[in-house]
């Protein structure tokens, strides 16, 4: 399964903002933004260059990338789906990403992050309605409820991470959490204004429309 295997914090200090990569980390004072806010590499420190036109809607479009821990390829898929359906295109594309089971185990809290979450689906430890789910981009809809296997239920960094969900932003309105039962319920499809990190979609949509 291909993945970005390389120093996550990298990404972040590449945006110049926090994408909330490391889960709990990113919320602390050791976080490399936090630290060393500047990009990676020899001439980072000095020389951060100013960005225009093309060079802004890339960036928009690898920020949402490293965000959703989603590939090139599977990028431009999504974007291609996005602009088949009826409305808005930028927001088509930003709610299918929130609709990937990595994310909404991530959002749930079962994982601190979406690259553990990616990790936990993978292993075959999420059910959806009660079926074993390890496809990380398989799509959610209303109604769907997510559970944790048996015998992961009892996994303390599981436990852990629910327990530390608040602190990492609360639950989105879509979403609803039974903590003691360790099981959520997608209440509805997201809407935009349930995408909190701030992303400019008109961006990545002017990107692919040259």
């Amino acid at each position: 399964m291909a993945r970005y295997r390389d120093a996550k914090c990298r990404l972040c200090r590449r945006e110049g903002q926090k994408l909330f990569l490391k889960g709990d980390r990113c919320y602390r004072d050791s976080c490399a933004v936090e630290k060393r806010n500047f990009p990676p590499g020899q001439h980072g420190r000095g020389h951060r260059p100013k960005t225009v036109g093309y060079g802004v809607q890339l960036r928009e479009k690898q920020k949402v990338r490293r965000i959703y821990g989603v590939l090139e390829k599977q990028f431009s898929n999504y974007f291609s789906k996005a602009e088949k359906k009826k409305g808005i295109t930028g927001e088509n594309l930003l709610i299918m990403l929130e609709c990937r089971i990595d994310n909404v185990v991530c959002r749930l809290g079962f994982a601190p992050s979406r690259d553990r979450a990616r990790q936990l689906v993978a292993h075959g430890h999420i059910l959806i309605n009660g079926c074993k789910v390890n496809i990380p981009s398989a799509q959610v809809k209303a109604g769907d409820v997510i559970t944790l296997r048996e015998k992961s239920t009892k996994n303390q960094q599981v436990l852990d991470s629910v327990g530390s969900v608040g602190g990492r932003g609360g639950m989105p309105a879509w979403l609803e959490l039974d903590a003691e039962g360790l099981k959520g319920t997608v209440l509805a499809l997201p809407k935009r204004e349930d995408v909190l990190m701030p992303i400019d979609e008109q961006l990545i949509v002017e990107l692919y429309s040259k």
